[in-house]
């Protein structure tokens, strides 16, 4: 099989920086119509691109974090910025794949994939990823071609 790389789900980034824009752009109009006279006001227009920096931050954290699905029967999971973190998961140790959706996300198409294996740690959660029961399908398929599957 070849190598799969899942990132989290850009959807709600995408809402969230459409969502900022509007109010900035709306705070900046709302400046210029009402409130330019206001000298105790002179800091909105500097200050209301900041909300910018949230779905920016967001989306840095969502570039950052990365699942791969390696050709000989492995689960990467990375996650960090400026420190990282690494999971190395053997897909024939891959017992279940589980996927939890709320509401939104089961409109958006999104989902928690929760990946349970044998051993010690036996849990991993890869949040928001996109088409998250075809992924789980594809997982259990991995796992039972991985070494000892059939």
């Amino acid at each position: 099989m070849t190598e799969l790389v899942v990132h989290p789900t850009a959807k709600y980034i995408k809402a969230g920086a459409i969502l900022a824009a509007i109010f900035v752009l709306a705070v900046e109009i709302a400046y210029v119509a009402k409130w330019r006279d206001n000298q105790k006001l002179t800091w909105v227009p500097i200050v209301a691109p900041l909300v910018l920096l949230w779905p920016a931050e967001r989306w840095l954290r969502r570039r950052f974090t990365k699942a791969t699905f390696t050709a000989d029967h492995r689960l990467r999971y990375e996650v960090g910025i400026t420190s990282k973190t690494t999971r190395n998961i053997q897909l024939y140790k891959v017992q279940d794949a589980r996927v939890d959706q709320r509401l939104l996300q089961r409109l958006w198409k999104v989902g928690n994939l929760s990946i349970e294996t044998a051993g010690g740690a036996s849990r991993l959660i890869i949040p928001n990823v996109d088409n998250p029961q075809a992924l789980a399908d594809d997982i259990m398929t991995r796992a039972q071609s991985g070494p000892t599957g059939t």
